[in-house]
């Protein structure tokens, strides 16, 4: 039986029936509100307790440790609470997603499978980049030796940057590496062993993850001088967004058991930014988009399947809703 087909409700199972003892749906909610108010709460307490930093990079750095401390308290307190049958390095790395097996799949399907929400944005960067070879080409620097010395240029120029900018480690490494270890790996791991329904994980351990964007609205009233009203409305608008991806993601750690599905999804989505669904530079824009949504929709539960992710196993245990079991 497969118990993430791509009906979910076959995969209701409680922890019960695989044999586990479990843990209690007030414990698991408890501790995911926690974990959830700790991945904030640390991003403040360097500014309470520590004298001011000299510069805005040593600033992110000191908010950087902190969120690695809390991490890894999540991690240490899941690893205590779930009912784990080994201590064991590869067993505990498991647990939480952190698998060698399929790892290619677990990279590419889901990657592609977001790229097709982003198509009118992948067609409008294609348009941009089209229009400025042919400007090189007309100013006489269309030559294929200039402009592929040009094109390493500026990809040498960009990874030098990047890995220069504390901003970008936020975005594309430390900030999608810690949410997905504590928001996704972590809770529903809890969850699923609390005996919640995977419907309601998907759109129940989004809130969480909702929760610890909402100090953004006091960076945007506080720190940017923004109005009360504009800073909800960005507020608004990226808990929303932070909802529909934390369900998306929610889907893909549940349907692969694979942490690095969602983690390169999380990644893509923070280097392409909000998808465009319209532009009045080109039509196609439009039409790619649609047709990106139809491609998605269409694509997300057999791009998802978990025979993809993982071979036949028995002896299931609660966290494993993405397995077979005889």
């Amino acid at each position: 039986m497969i118990l993430a087909s791509t009906d979910l409700r076959d995969s209701e199972l409680l922890p019960a029936a695989m044999g586990e003892e479990g843990i209690s749906k007030s414990t698991a909610v408890a501790t995911c509100t926690a974990m959830a108010l700790s991945y904030v709460a640390v991003l403040y307490t360097p500014t309470l307790i520590l004298p001011p930093p000299t510069s805005f990079k040593s600033f992110m750095i000191r908010r950087f440790i902190c969120v690695a401390v809390s991490t890894l308290l999540s991690l240490i307190v899941c690893t205590l609470i779930l009912p784990l049958r080994s201590w064991e390095a590869s067993y505990l790395f498991g647990v939480y997603g952190v698998r060698l097996d399929h790892l290619w799949q677990a990279v590419v399907y889901p990657v592609s499978l977001t790229s097709l929400m982003y198509a009118g944005s992948l067609v409008l960067k294609s348009i941009s980049l089209l229009k400025s070879w042919k400007e090189h080409r007309n100013d006489g620097e269309g030559h294929s030796s200039n402009c592929m010395d040009n094109v390493l240029q500026i990809l040498i120029s960009k990874m030098l940057s990047f890995a220069s900018d504390v901003l970008s480690w936020r975005y594309f490494i430390v900030a999608p590496l810690t949410e997905e270890l504590v928001f996704r790996a972590c809770m529903i791991s809890l969850l699923l062993c609390g005996g919640f329904r995977t419907y309601s994980i998907i759109f129940f351990c989004p809130i969480f993850f909702s929760l610890a964007h909402l100090h953004h609205f006091l960076e945007f009233y506080s720190q940017q001088n923004h109005s009360m009203l504009k800073a909800l409305m960005a507020a608004g608008l990226q808990l929303g967004y932070t909802v529909t991806f934390g369900s998306y993601a929610s889907f893909l750690f549940i349907r692969t058991g694979h942490l690095i599905a969602p983690l390169v999804a999380h990644i893509f989505c923070n280097l392409m930014g909000l998808p465009r669904l319209y532009s009045q530079r080109s039509r196609f824009v439009s039409v790619a988009s649609i047709t990106g949504m139809v491609g998605f929709l269409w694509l997300l539960f057999p791009a998802t399947d978990p025979d993809l992710y993982n071979d036949r196993t028995g002896n299931c245990s609660c966290w494993q809703r993405y397995c077979i079991r005889d």
